[in-house]
């Protein structure tokens, strides 16, 4: 029988991952270069605004290297930097995504901006902020590409998934989760709202194809993945024995029995998903090579590392404290190493 991804769970090393004092960390997303060693991509913002909502008006995406998938790992540099309240992504930059296809580095996110001044040390930044609204409103999917895992990065001149008026994604895009197909077309699922009234609905997930990276994105069906009382966020794909699976996060823990646990859902063709019969992929509460075992405030945005055609690490945006944004003090990328052997249900590459 497949091991199941729970079961393949190694202890975390506690000093693993990515963490940067005076900074919040989120959204670990990894490749190995052509350098061989291992680049994280992530999302962070500084601490003196709050966690929540402030990297929706301040994250940018940097690199952080290691020589192993383990880390830690250690800043290198500022890959998706504020450009400006003119361009669609000028002042946030999140959700990375980054996949190797042939000769390209594909560095899918998220971006956001707003009309107004910037926000200072010393301000108090709450939701109700006009800065935050507009930024919450301005959230699209986009892409950069780039020769080398060092850059440097083009980014596009708009957004490869823009919101639809009337439709199920027409107040925002985002959490972009891509998988590179055999011919080089793409797979892309994105979380969405809608407008209802003058505010956003529930979180749905889409589908959309492109025959190529830096083609056109098409959606391809008018319905979100999953019906409504399916309320999950933070996809990951990859291809698999029989087409294609996804962990995400379950929202409400009505799916796999515990409040943002992850599920697992599987699809023959990318475009028509349902829930797997063991359907919980992922738990906050993580076991690390102290020996202790702890309930993580966070656990989300989840990645897993394909080598060789096989998972073997999962990482994980998370964050100390009993539970919710606003009651963390401190947040990081962690890292579980996986076990490699009996494969069978989770070939693929992410």
């Amino acid at each position: 029988m497949a091991l199941s991804l729970m079961d393949r769970m190694l202890p975390a090393p506690v000093g693993g991952g990515f963490r940067m004092e005076g900074w919040w960390i989120w959204c670990g997303s990894v490749v190995r270069g052509e350098d061989g060693r291992y680049h994280m991509f992530a999302s962070r913002w500084p601490k003196w605004l709050p966690m929540h909502p402030g990297w929706l008006i301040r994250s940018e995406i940097v690199r952080a290297i290691s020589d192993t998938p383990e880390g830690p790992y250690t800043y290198a540099e500022t890959v998706l930097p504020a450009r400006g309240a003119e361009y669609w992504d000028g002042r946030s930059t999140h959700n990375p995504h980054i996949i190797r296809s042939g000769d390209k580095f594909l560095l899918y996110y998220m971006g956001s901006t707003h009309p107004f001044a910037e926000a200072e040390p010393g301000e108090t930044i709450e939701m109700e902020d006009c800065r935050v609204i507009a930024a919450r409103a301005n959230k699209r999917v986009g892409l950069a590409v780039a020769d080398s895992v060092l850059g440097p990065w083009k980014r596009m001149d708009d957004p490869i998934l823009p919101v639809r008026p009337g439709r199920f994604d027409s107040y925002l895009t985002s959490n972009p989760a891509p998988c590179v197909r055999d011919d080089g077309s793409m797979l892309l699922i994105y979380k969405a709202r809608r407008y209802e009234g003058h505010t956003y609905g529930k979180m749905t997930l889409g589908a959309a194809e492109a025959d190529e990276a830096e083609g056109l994105y098409r959606v391809v069906s008018e319905q979100p993945l999953f019906p409504p009382e399916v309320h999950v966020e933070d996809p990951f794909i990859w291809r698999s024995g029989q087409g294609y699976a996804m962990i995400a996060k379950d929202m409400e823990g009505h799916l796999c029995g515990e409040k943002h646990g992850g599920i697992l859902a599987v699809s023959d063709n990318g475009r028509n998903w349902r829930l797997a019969d063991a359907q919980k992929a992922y738990s906050r509460k993580v076991l690390w090579d102290d020996g202790q075992e702890r309930i993580m405030g966070s656990f989300e945005r989840p990645f897993l590392l394909f080598q060789d055609g096989r998972p073997t690490h999962m990482f994980a945006a998370v964050a100390d404290g009993p539970g919710g944004f606003r009651e963390a003090q401190n947040t990081w990328n962690m890292v579980i190493p996986l076990l490699t052997d009996d494969q069978d249900g989770f070939s693929g590459e992410g």
